[in-house]
């Protein structure tokens, strides 16, 4: 099997006055790849970048949170989607309750947050099957609001949720 091409996320914890939250982006309609999903900040590494710097970037680009006002607090391992990337999560804090997203149109459709206390609730979120060249795949869903949180997205969650509970 050949390596995913690589990219890397934000999970970016913001603190707010009722709790952290975690910052998704719903993407543009137009977009070539994954659009309309609900996503992470996030994107492909550009040459000589490290997945922190990446998706930090990406974050900036995508939804105005400057690099400055996140801490950098590890990053999960990275997670190899049906489509080809090699994605690698990097968990953020924002510790300024002010923080208002300001996406960019050309990539994000809408940006919101949902309660971290929701995230890190298992029975919030369901799993399913699926079967793909003869091997079952387990797959993962949040439904917040409007919202569906699904593929690499809802797995990348869970995979923070193992590590929260250290059952990864």
């Amino acid at each position: 099997m050949q390596p995913g091409r690589p990219a890397s996320v934000l999970l970016a914890l913001i603190e707010r006055p009722a709790g952290l939250t975690v910052l998704l982006t719903e993407r543009a309609a137009h977009l070539k790849d994954h659009a309309g999903q609900i996503s992470l900040p996030g994107g492909r590494l550009a040459e000589g970048e490290t997945p922190a710097t990446a998706a930090l970037r990406e974050a900036h680009e995508e939804v105005g949170l400057v690099p400055a006002a996140v801490t950098v607090l590890g990053s999960l391992d990275a997670l190899l989607t049906g489509t080809g990337f090699s994605i690698t999560p990097v968990v953020g804090l924002v510790g300024d309750p002010t923080f208002v997203a300001k996406p960019d149109p050309r990539e994000v459709a809408d940006v919101f947050e949902i309660p971290l206390d929701l995230v890190l609730d298992r029975a919030a979120m369901s799993i399913g099957h699926f079967e793909r060249h003869g091997v079952r795949l387990r797959t993962y869903e949040l439904h917040f609001g409007r919202f569906r949180v699904w593929g690499a997205t809802a797995a990348i969650l869970r995979d923070f949720q193992e590590v929260i509970f250290d059952e990864g």
